[in-house]
């Protein structure tokens, strides 16, 4: 189940966005900011600090007096939450038994109780060492997250998944941008292969800090190449395509190709059927070690776009793609 969220959303509270905790009841044991830490968490058996046993979460002192304890998630990007998943990872005699969630819009950085927050999930039953996903039905677009722990405890990881909702009608026709990135909407739905890193790491703010925090294949030991096919933010017309293999040195692709379609429909693994026959962008093009690659000349005219399939060869590690043009007139989300 997680992997396919992956496929279909982001996690809209990840820190690269600018999502940040901004207000808990209680820290007193595991700082409120290591709830959206993008790690998975980790056990460090004999660490401790001034107030006790190190966790990696969140975590509450043990409530001596009525009420319960509660935080506050900005999120990155204002989005259209599909589901959220609580991980109680490492926490097992101090885990909170139930959860609760609400959402809300708001310019305010810790909206106060009349915000208009609105409860997304029932009462949740959790258990400790364990993961959660629980899918909500919420079709406006929300800010931020309120998480209740009843009546106290430890909270490894809260992820956010839904997608970016931009609003593209106070985008100028003439304004040039990523169409591609994460903030704009853009996303990764499938790849050949992710056996380093992720698909959606593509798409991510800044350069990336580590070999890490890119899309990286496995050694390809037989005929053919790797790909992974993405989805831009809105239709656009693209004239530069920026590709950044930061950090990968002895693992770059040697070369790459992309191709571009203006719509694609079915599962992950039916558009990626669709994209073998799509019309190419970018033609096959030399790739050096650690370099941002601008490509401007040869880009093929092929109007507004919406799908692209990034086709590396033979294999290897890419750390950032951009897909720069002009949103497309009458183009929506």
């Amino acid at each position: 189940m997680f992997d396919d969220l992956r496929r279909q959303y982001v996690d809209l509270a990840q820190p690269r966005l600018g999502a940040e905790v901004v207000y808990a009841t209680d820290d007193f044991f595991a700082d409120k900011a290591r709830l959206i830490s993008p790690a998975a968490p980790v056990f460090i058996p004999g660490k401790y600090d001034d107030n006790g046993k190190w966790m990696d979460g969140w975590e509450s002192r043990r409530k001596r007096v009525p009420g319960h304890d509660w935080c506050v998630v900005r999120l990155g990007a204002q989005g259209l939450v599909a589901g959220f998943e609580i991980d109680t990872s490492h926490f097992t005699g101090n885990y909170p038994p139930g959860a609760e969630i609400e959402v809300c819009r708001s310019a305010d950085t810790v909206p106060g109780d009349d915000a208009g927050w609105t409860k997304v999930t029932p009462r949740l039953a959790l258990n400790g060492n364990d993961r959660a996903y629980v899918a909500i039905d919420h079709d406006a677009p929300v800010t931020h997250v309120r998480l209740h722990i009843f009546p106290d405890g430890g909270v490894a990881r809260l992820r956010v998944w839904g997608r970016v909702d931009k609003d593209w009608s106070a985008v100028d026709a003439e304004t040039r941008l990523d169409l591609l990135a994460m903030e704009n909407g853009g996303r990764g739905i499938i790849a050949n292969d992710e056996h380093f890193g992720r698909v959606e790491n593509l798409t991510a703010p800044g350069r990336g800090v580590d070999m890490g925090d890119g899309w990286e294949t496995r050694r390809r030991r037989e005929p053919g190449h790797d790909w992974a096919i993405l989805e831009l933010g809105t239709a656009g017309t693209i004239d530069e395509i920026v590709v950044d293999t930061a950090h990968f040195k002895g693992n770059y692709p040697d070369r790459c190709f992309i191709q571009v379609a203006p719509e694609a429909h079915g599962t992950p693994a039916e558009i990626a059927i669709q994209a073998e026959h799509w019309p190419v962008l970018l033609p096959e093009t030399k790739l050096q070690a650690d370099h941002i690659h601008q490509f401007r000349d040869g880009l093929a005219e092929l109007g507004p776009v919406r799908f692209v399939r990034l086709n590396i060869i033979p294999d290897g590690g890419v750390s950032r793609l951009r897909l720069i043009g002009r949103v497309a007139r009458g183009a929506g989300a």
